[in-house]
């Protein structure tokens, strides 16, 4: 696959944040290796290895939220999208980054008060590591929302003017069809 480029602040915020999603993925096989060894070879197991790998694996899905609505690849019927004028696709583009607003705005409005009392107190997960994922989640979730509300906008101030894109059945087949051309011709010969 090959990134959307980088348009603006914003999708420099979230290309940062889309890197440490990239690695953290690595960081919980490594920790939960660790995890095996100490318990199944050594017989001394850890406390925090599991809280920690649901901790970071909460952020990753997060974080891959975000870089998704970043590369423009999030869910749009293309089989509408691509039979209706421009001006009709610059509607459906402002409706769902409307309702996409309203949403996020909506949730952040709503989680606030209990993201904001979890902070402050450092509320802890109550095991026996005890991490403080509800004291930094809570906080993150509206924090990525905030970001994707952004990314959105942004998506769509800079594709507004551009030409439009148009989908086929190759689109979802990962294949490079210039190379089966090029194959079967140089095969011919």
């Amino acid at each position: 696959m090959v990134e959307h480029e980088r348009t603006g602040p914003i999708d420099m915020v979230t290309w940062g944040f889309s890197r440490i999603a990239m690695f953290l993925p690595a960081v919980i096989v490594a920790i939960m290796f660790y995890e095996v060894v100490l318990r199944y070879v050594f017989e001394r197991p850890t406390l925090w290895v599991n809280e920690a790998s649901l901790w970071m694996g909460g952020m990753v899905y997060l974080f891959a939220g975000l870089y998704a609505m970043q590369q423009r690849s999030h869910i749009r019927i293309f089989i509408l999208y691509d039979i209706v004028p421009r001006g009709v696709r610059k509607f459906f583009d402002l409706l769902s980054v409307f309702c996409l607003v309203i949403f996020c705005l909506a949730v952040i409005y709503g989680g606030f008060g209990e993201a904001y009392a979890k902070f402050m107190r450092w509320e802890k997960f109550g095991t026996a590591w005890d991490p403080p994922i509800p004291a930094t989640m809570k906080p993150l979730i509206l924090i990525t929302l905030a970001v994707v509300t952004l990314q959105a906008i942004s998506n769509l101030i800079y594709d507004w003017n551009k030409d439009p894109e148009s989908h086929d059945v190759t689109d979802e087949v990962d294949i490079n069809i210039e190379e089966i051309k090029r194959a079967q011709a140089n095969k011919e010969l």
